[in-house]
């Protein structure tokens, strides 16, 4: 509960001296009304050219669903419904994979998408393209970035962003040294040299699941901290950040630099809402919307929307 609420709470209180049995206030907007399939894991969602709707989220070799209205979801099967054998090296033979991040770009669906297990480094980045986006209709195009045991980051939790001169960016990372960025090459959407930049972290903490996006003058860097995958006693909550560059130095609203677990929180949980986080940024014709898994109280990991603005400062927040 953010710190104003708590001192108008508290002078309230004092004022007509009343037994506090009234729910508590609350900081952040409820997720937004969805319904149907809305069980996801690490959602990214993009808007398609007739005007509906694609997510991908974490699942059996990478789950999709799809919405005509941003309200009624159904399935749309796996991305690989065949498998992804060569995903194995890095997931102990699972057919989980993790955390995609689908975009439209040139005609062609993107997703980045990653194979891991849980707690270890030993992690790798794949891209597919797909003219449609449909399952079944995917090509996997391989491997563009991979860690390994010995290394002090994480290549998982892909986000592309295209800057303003059209150069494509890969950011990514899960706890270790923090979030990284990578520059692509965009006629193949493979990485374009060795280069590894530190774009946010935390010393070794809970932090993960980068997206950036530009407004106005800004890039704005959205991740989560603290705890995911608890069910309702997560803690992951969603902070962001801004720069003039897409390379950095981003820093939250008090001026603190990301890289040193800078970060300006715009969701968290409470009530029912627990674990908030591994957020996308969508845009739309009505707002920007931000994407989002939660917990609910029985344990269940579902779709949160909501609309995102920008404050007078240029700051953004739900609504």
């Amino acid at each position: 509960m953010a710190g104003f609420t708590r001192s108008l709470l508290t002078l309230l209180t004092v004022a007509v001296a009343v037994v506090a049995t009234a729910a508590p206030a609350t900081a952040y907007p409820a997720p937004g009304r969805v319904t149907g399939a809305i069980g996801v894991h690490d959602p990214s969602a993009v808007k398609r050219p007739d005007g509906s709707y694609l997510i991908a989220h974490t699942g059996n070799n990478i789950t999709l669903k799809t919405s005509s209205d941003r309200v009624a979801f159904r399935e749309a099967g796996a991305v690989f419904p065949g498998g992804a054998p060569w995903t194995t090296t890095y997931t102990g033979g699972s057919r989980n994979l993790w955390a995609p991040d689908i975009s439209y770009h040139n005609g062609q669906y993107h997703l980045y998408y990653s194979a891991s297990t849980f707690g270890s480094n030993r992690s790798a980045i794949f891209l597919a393209t797909s003219p449609s986006g449909n399952s079944g209709t995917w090509t996997n195009q391989g491997l563009v970035v991979e860690s390994r045991t010995q290394d002090n980051f994480n290549a998982i939790d892909p986000d592309l962003v295209v800057d303003d001169q059209g150069r494509w960016w890969l950011s990514f990372g899960s706890f270790w040294s923090g979030i990284k960025m990578i520059s692509l090459n965009p006629a193949t959407g493979k990485r374009a040299d060795g280069t590894l930049l530190s774009i946010a972290g935390r010393g070794g903490g809970a932090i993960e699941a980068p997206n950036i996006v530009k407004r106005g003058a800004y890039y704005y860097l959205y991740v989560s901290f603290d705890r995911c995958c608890q069910g309702a006693q997560s803690t992951y909550r969603v902070m962001v950040g801004r720069s003039t560059s897409v390379t950095g130095p981003y820093v939250d609203r008090n001026g603190r630099q990301m890289t040193a677990g800078g970060g300006t929180e715009i969701l968290a949980g409470q009530g029912s809402v627990h674990g908030p986080g591994h957020q996308d940024v969508l845009a739309d014709n009505d707002s920007d919307v931000l994407v989002y898994h939660y917990y609910a109280d029985n344990n269940a990991s579902l779709l949160g929307i909501n609309l995102l603005a920008m404050d007078s400062a240029g700051w953004p927040y739900l609504h």
